[in-house]
């Protein structure tokens, strides 16, 4: 970001238009690889949970998905009350100021759309569940190395540059200090929000297991400030069954939650990505819609299963669908991506923290 304002400011038109051809070229690279991701790694994930589907298993689910899907409604009230009043949403005029468009974009048609993937997962987990066949396991293990390799050698390689870009070019175009300032805004918001959501769940847990929840959210720290540290929940995952056993749940209880829900409970990034996502729609002079925003946080929370395999995350995946669904144009989400990474291990500290709470709710209902 840093190289890409001080190339903006000098740089002539001609410099950064090749910029921009590239740029949109790696979002149309995004753009095609996002139902693929989606089929290469959901559909796994949902066969695996499928065919594993105990009673307590099922339990464990159903609260990461409650909670991830309740973090976003969260998210989204928050931000929804507080952007429109602090956000001034003067991009978009300043978008028109100045110009630098592309010489080409290599247009790369995705295979099929975000929902269809998504459906078609569904469709072949549950059925690869339900049958056991081991040849098509083979197949889509298989297609989940290919596309994880393709993401991490190809894509995210190409990320810093692709940021150079659009911060290359909104420097060139005048409008990147106002970017940054109102990034800024969303960045704090987006850790207030994280913060109060985890004081929300061991409020619930607290009142569900009959536990002390500050008592017990304070225990969790060091699991909170590791993953704060270290942006991995699986990288964190000793430190957080140290905590979690700390907190009195049993040992069989914390060795099943805690590497699970690394996997599925994404509450906090969950409640990241919408804020900062309703933070760039102001931004984008659309007003945040309440319908759009169901159906983008429903959208997120089925992405959510693959994100833990695609490095980058859930931010990286979901830029076709903030595209679409909430209408927030490329360049401005590529300033989301930047001012999401920078502030990454927030969410993820907010996620391995509060499998915490769920630990203690599972350790009660097993009795």
């Amino acid at each position: 970001m840093a190289a890409g304002a001080v190339f903006g400011s000098f740089a002539p038109g001609g410099a950064i238009r090749v910029l921009n051809s590239f740029g949109g070229s790696f979002a149309e690279l995004v753009k095609f690889a996002v139902p693929l991701i989606i089929v290469g790694l959901v559909t796994p994930a949902i066969a695996n949970a499928g065919r594993n589907a105990g009673r307590m298993l099922v339990a464990i689910m159903a609260l990461a998905y409650a909670s991830t899907i309740l973090a976003g409604v969260f998210g989204f009230t928050v931000a929804d009350s507080l952007f429109p009043r602090i956000l001034s949403g003067a991009l978009v005029e300043q978008d028109a100021a100045k110009s630098f468009p592309a010489y080409f974009i290599l247009k790369i048609p995705p295979v099929m759309g975000v929902v269809s993937a998504m459906a078609l997962a569904f469709v072949f987990g549950l059925a690869m569940a339900k049958l056991r066949s081991k040849a098509l396991s083979s197949v889509f293990d298989e297609m989940k190395d290919v596309v994880t390799l393709a993401i991490s050698k190809a894509v995210v390689p190409l990320l810093p540059f692709y940021i150079f870009s659009v911060v290359a070019d909104l420097s060139a175009r005048g409008t990147l200090r106002l970017a940054g300032s109102e990034s800024l805004k969303i960045a704090a918001t987006a850790f207030a929000t994280t913060v109060v959501l985890l004081v929300v769940q061991y409020l619930v847990a607290g009142i569900a297991s009959g536990r002390n929840p500050l008592k017990a959210l304070w225990t969790m720290l060091p699991a909170y400030f590791t993953g704060l540290g270290c942006c991995s929940s699986a990288a964190t995952i000793p430190v957080t069954l140290r905590q979690v056993k700390a907190n009195g749940v049993g040992e069989e209880t914390a060795d099943l939650v805690v590497p699970l829900c690394a996997n599925i409970h994404l509450a906090g990034s969950m409640a990241k990505i919408v804020v900062f996502a309703t933070g760039f729609t102001v931004l984008a002079g659309r007003p945040p819609s309440i319908a759009a925003f169901a159906q983008f946080i429903f959208l997120i929370s089925i992405l959510a299963v693959a994100a833990p395999g695609v490095p980058g995350g859930m931010v990286l995946a979901a830029a076709p669908i903030a595209e679409s669904v909430l209408g927030i144009p490329p360049h401005h989400y590529a300033i989301l991506i930047a001012a999401y990474l920078s502030i990454d291990g927030v969410g993820t500290a907010c996620n391995l923290t509060g499998d915490g709470a769920i630990a203690l709710i599972v350790d009660k209902m097993k009795g």
